[in-house]
């Protein structure tokens, strides 16, 4: 059975402290989504809530303040990837006939500076990944986040000879799309000397903008099957042609490097999946949300999508290949380095940016004739979704 994206709403994202509290900032993002389908809550007949820090059952909170109808609310945390995963869940109840309409909503209430562990008297589900770091690094005192990917940026700078001006190009050009985007925590362009120049995290690695900010955010999107979106004569111009989620297979300790560990083999493995089912390669994509939660990633991710091949990403931003002109238009919303990363809200934000781009509803940052969106959402521990929308016409 189809699944059609009939509505999809988003609230401007914001630094910590300047948000609403989580629950209004959900309630408010699912009421913009019933908006833009035409339904009301009464319609929705199963909901998946995604966020990361929050307490259990913080869903229902969110949920019951729009409509409290006893319907099945599946709260959901895949770190990074929670939101695409509570749309990957909502995607399949509606495939499977087990519901006609869906609601997938994320919200983020995040504290200032670096992430890290929450419950630190119980085993961290990233040790594993902090045991590989410290063997593949050595002791660099940083944030675990800004130690996997920088690590990252700098087993790809080792290998290819990628130069860290190239990740702040890629910074860069997050800012000229983000100043598009009225929902944009960052809307200042910055040139690549800006970046360059910046305060530096990790030397001959990283400058401070080359990461994302801690954001609080909310982002909501109404799944439906396409008898019910025609029933009730709903907006049917974006379906998910095909949708795939992985999780990790084993690091070999002997070829294991920390672009593996930071999710580029699972990225690669769902994009695979993506493109076998719906019969396209990455050549047919017009426009991209990829997971740039810094700099480094976003030219990793694109490899593992196979937007160019290995060792090709330097190149591809250097052609101009990844921005408006170019071969393909990657994060036109600006991305999590710009827009903001709230991680329970951010699979359904680029969910937001996308649907509205196969609309031809993205003002500024329209991409011409974008007829197939592809969205790539990572979590580290690890979970990564990779999707594929298309405009469909009468």
């Amino acid at each position: 059975m189809t699944a059609i994206i009939a509505g999809v709403g988003m609230i401007p994202f914001a630094k910590p402290g300047a948000s609403a509290p989580y629950d209004e900032m959900g309630e408010a993002a699912i009421r913009l989504a019933l908006d833009d389908a035409g339904i009301a809550f009464e319609d929705v007949q199963q909901a998946y809530a995604s966020y990361v820090y929050g307490d259990s059952t913080s869903g229902q909170r969110v949920i019951y303040r729009v409509g409290m109808t006893g319907i099945p609310i599946i709260n959901v945390n895949n770190n990074c990837s929670s939101g695409s995963t509570a749309l990957f869940l909502a995607r399949q109840a509606v495939e499977s006939g087990v519901a006609e309409c869906v609601l997938a909503v994320g919200f983020e209430q995040m504290t200032p500076g670096a992430l890290g562990v929450v419950f630190p008297d119980r085993p961290s589900p990233l040790a594993e990944f902090d045991a590989a770091t410290d063997r593949l690094i050595g002791d660099v005192d940083l944030p675990m986040t800004l130690r996997y990917f920088g690590g990252a940026g700098k087993a790809h700078m080792e290998r290819f000879g990628t130069k860290m001006e190239t990740f702040a190009k890629i910074r860069a050009k997050a800012s000229r799309h983000a100043a598009n985007n009225p929902l944009s925590v960052f809307r200042k362009e910055m040139t690549t000397q800006d970046v360059m120049d910046a305060q530096v995290i990790w030397p001959g690695v990283m400058t401070r903008p080359m990461a994302c900010p801690p954001t609080c955010g909310a982002a909501a999107a109404l799944v439906v099957s396409k008898v019910f979106a025609e029933k009730m004569g709903l907006d049917t111009t974006v379906q998910i042609r095909a949708q795939a989620m992985t999780t990790d297979k084993l690091l070999d300790p002997e070829t294991g490097d920390m672009i593996e560990v930071v999710g580029a083999r699972l990225s690669r493995d769902a994009a695979r999946m993506v493109y076998e089912k719906a019969g396209v390669g990455p050549d047919d994509i017009d426009v991209i949300e990829l997971h740039d939660c810094f700099a480094q990633n976003e030219l990793i991710s694109y490899e593992a999508l196979g937007l160019c091949a290995e060792g090709d990403g330097e190149k591809l931003v250097d052609d101009g290949d990844n921005t408006f002109g170019g071969k393909y238009v990657t994060n036109p919303s600006g991305g999590l380095l710009s827009k903001g990363h709230p991680l329970g809200a951010t699979g359904l934000a680029q969910c937001f940016e996308l649907t509205n781009q196969l609309r031809g509803k993205a003002e500024n940052r329209q991409v011409d004739n974008a007829r197939l969106a592809l969205q790539h959402n990572v979590g580290l521990g690890g979970a990564a979704v990779v999707t594929l929308y298309e405009r469909i016409t009468a």
